[in-house]
């Protein structure tokens, strides 16, 4: 199998979704071996770390390119106090995280979500996102929840968003320069 090599223009969709009620699931718990920090007042590089560990394989790269044309910018997101990370803990390093913004009145958008390749398949993602959900429902004031995916995201990530109840609102086809060699397999 050959890869996509880096450096080649693609096409993907991006999918905008939303959630309007809370969900009339409970979250599952967590495995034991794995525990939620709360991230007070982190530093940037902090942030990039995780979006990097989650997000290489999935071409996460806008952030890092906000991270050299407006590097303050990028802080202020981070360090807002209505902007949190949560990073899923286990065996003493990050095996995950979700990041929750609530800067617009009324919603929570799940700004990022994802598990570092060593965690996926490991059973528990499902969990994790349910957690984020429920976290994100719990601020008062809530009234919806958005999040958005891609096709260069995980292939599952759509129909696990969807499985939630995020429904979808939007799609926009975008085009952009891959920054590493891809799989063909994991574009959906």
């Amino acid at each position: 199998m050959s890869l996509i090599p880096a450096g080649t223009e693609v096409s993907y969709t991006i999918t905008y979704l939303q959630m309007d009620a809370r969900p009339d699931w409970s979250a599952q718990r967590l495995p034991e071996h794995i525990r939620l920090e709360r991230a007070i007042d982190p530093p940037v590089w902090y942030f990039l770390t995780l979006y990097d560990a989650v997000g290489r394989d999935y071409e996460w790269q806008d952030r890092f390119d906000q991270a050299e044309t407006d590097p303050a910018a990028l802080q202020a997101f981070v360090r807002d106090p209505d902007v949190v990370i949560w990073t899923a803990m286990g065996n003493g390093w990050p095996q995950g995280f979700f990041m929750l913004d609530w800067r617009q009145a009324g919603v929570c958008d799940l700004a990022y979500f994802g598990l570092v390749p060593q965690a996926v398949g490991q059973g528990w993602g499902k969990t994790l996102l349910q957690t984020a959900i429920a976290t994100g429902w719990a601020r008062d004031g809530v009234a919806r929840m958005t999040v958005n995916t891609c096709t260069l995201d995980h292939p599952r990530a759509l129909t696990l968003y969807q499985k939630l109840g995020f429904r979808p609102v939007g799609r926009e086809e975008r085009r952009r320069v891959l920054v590493h060699d891809r799989d063909p397999s994991l574009f959906s």
